[in-house]
């Protein structure tokens, strides 16, 4: 079985800044976020868990799992999706025509970068072969792998493992702290 699960909030989350690679903090909100978790999912007996190697992700992993004896392995593959020039921009929807927003309204006519933001075709290369090469094979051996990451990033799994098209990358809806299973 495979789980994920979303950091808690930050500063840059409460001010919807888009956060992107940018290694931004847990606030006193997202801490309390992760320590409800841990508390909801105190008795999903996890085999492993992946984590971002962004504070946010790996603070989280480490709240929730706390005082349990589950490894917690980072992995570069499952950083949040990059979004370039654009990172720190606040309330892009609020911005007439912000270029980045394609990402959000039209995912699947999201082909080149913009601004130096990652690409759908990057992500889901990145995140293909972490879930070939590392969660699938866990997962046929009957462990259950709890995935810590990010918006995008978990959005992209999910539409991999269910076989959903680009263009509704953004329909599963990733709350914080919240486990979906996948």
């Amino acid at each position: 079985m495979i789980y994920l699960l979303r950091h808690g909030m930050t500063d840059w989350n409460k001010r919807k800044k888009l956060q992107g690679k940018s290694d931004i903090p847990l606030n006193d909100e997202g801490r309390a976020m992760a320590e409800q978790a841990a508390v909801e999912y105190k008795d999903v007996p996890f085999d492993v868990c992946y984590c971002s190697p962004l504070i946010r992700a790996d603070e989280t992993a480490r709240i929730v799992l706390k005082g349990r004896n589950i490894p917690i392995i980072t992995d570069s593959r499952l950083a949040e999706m990059g979004f370039g020039d654009y990172e720190g921009t606040e309330n892009s929807f609020s911005i007439p025509d912000c270029p980045i927003n394609q990402i959000f309204y039209k995912p699947e006519e999201y082909k080149e970068s913009i601004g130096g933001s990652e690409t759908f075709d990057e992500l889901f290369e990145r995140t293909g072969s972490f879930l070939r090469e590392v969660a699938e094979p866990l997962e046929k051996q009957g462990k259950k792998v709890l995935i810590v990451a990010h918006g995008a990033l978990n959005s992209c799994l999910i539409c991999q493992r269910r076989q959903l098209p680009v263009a509704e990358f953004w329909s599963s809806g990733i709350p914080q702290c919240k486990l979906i299973e996948v």
